[in-house]
């Protein structure tokens, strides 16, 4: 063996030995019971519109929306480590896209949902380039796709073909159409179609992660410049996921807007979209697959909790109706205590308890 070759030998065993604590983060190919658990997840939620009173699916639809926002949130923030403080960006690009597209054109939101994707992508990976190509990092990061987002609200909220603060009404059709996405007051539709999308979005977090792009974006999000000394090309992989996000939270806001029926600057683009995706990811945990999924499940009914309590509340607390922005100093108080007190959020807590045993 000549020295070259036994000099390159010992190199690219100094790059594995490099790589050993990072690339293996994730196999590389998604676990059967992982597909299996997701396979169960689906066909046991399918049935509770035939369980649940017609009352309680409107707050089953409004968990699977938060699902997708925390989902897509996750795989940035959690799979990529770029913690966005903006992802009310692409939950309103993508209702904002279907609504417009819907009302001046009558095209179908499901040509809407796929627009609205596309563009939120494009928005996303536009934003994040020009970010992390300058090196904005950490803190500034987070505040750059806040100012996104904000800057998004000012320019729909002073925009004359956008209807200003007045927004998109999704106009009632005579019947049903599948092909409209729109379906009687109460029909279990909206749910299976939701849970088909919060289904599709997971299935995508399991392959993303198990694969070469998602163990190196782990790579990456764990130590940068290990990664890019072994010649992973950092920035490739940071905007994949963050494309892959965008497209997922883009999802969230067509389902929202049919189902509501409804979409405003406010309720697209609003600091408390973004909140809810965050503090729906941090309660069930960062970085798991299942993490958003059961974050999903406790705040989504806690927040309509909160509004109720809120809007009446005891004679006691008589004081606190009409006051604005406490649901979010409540929010923020479990963010704090839930980062205090369980960093990796209520699964990954249970799933590291599990593995120790």
């Amino acid at each position: 063996m000549s020295l070259g070759t036994q000099t390159r030998t010992t190199g690219q065993k100094a790059d594995a030995a490099l790589a050993t604590p990072y690339l293996p983060l994730a196999p590389r190919r998604p676990f059967p019971y992982e597909y299996a658990i997701l396979a169960v997840i689906v066909v046991a939620a399918a049935a509770l519109p035939f369980i649940l009173p017609a009352a309680e699916m409107a707050i089953a639809v409004r968990v699977l929306v938060f699902a997708l926002m925390g989902i897509g949130w996750n795989i940035m923030s959690g799979f990529g480590g770029m913690f966005s403080f903006g992802h009310a960006a692409y939950f309103g690009i993508g209702a904002y896209t279907a609504g417009f597209m819907l009302v001046e054109f009558g095209v179908s939101p499901w040509i809407g949902l796929i627009v609205g994707m596309i563009v939120a992508v494009i928005a996303a990976v536009g934003i994040s380039y020009l970010a992390l190509r300058y090196k904005l990092e950490g803190a500034y990061y987070a505040m750059s796709t806040f100012a996104f987002a904000e800057m998004l609200r000012l320019f729909v909220s002073g925009n004359d073909a956008l209807h200003r603060t007045v927004g998109f009404t999704v106009p009632v059709l005579p019947e049903a159409s599948f092909g409209m996405f729109q379906f009687d007051a109460g029909s279990p539709m909206y749910f299976w179609i939701g849970l088909v999308m919060v289904g599709i979005a997971l299935l995508m977090s399991i392959v993303f992660l198990r694969s070469r792009t998602g163990r190196f974006t782990l790579a990456a999000r764990d130590n940068e410049m290990a990664a890019s000394a072994l010649g992973i090309n950092v920035l490739r992989y940071k905007l994949t996921a963050v494309a892959l996000s965008a497209a997922i939270t883009a999802s969230a806001g067509v389902l929202y807007l049919q189902f509501y029926m409804f979409i405003d600057p406010d309720l697209g683009f609003g600091a408390h979209v973004s909140n809810n995706a965050i503090i729906t990811t941090v309660v069930g945990g960062a970085g798991t697959i299942w993490g958003p999924l059961v974050g999903a499940v406790i705040m989504a009914p806690l927040s309509d909790v909160v509004a109720s309590f809120l809007r009446n509340p005891p004679d006691q607390l008589a004081f606190l109706a009409g006051h604005g922005g406490l649901d979010l100093l409540l929010y923020a108080v479990i963010l704090i205590a839930f980062v205090i007190l369980l960093p990796k959020g209520i699964y990954g807590t249970i799933w590291n308890k599990v593995k120790r045993k």
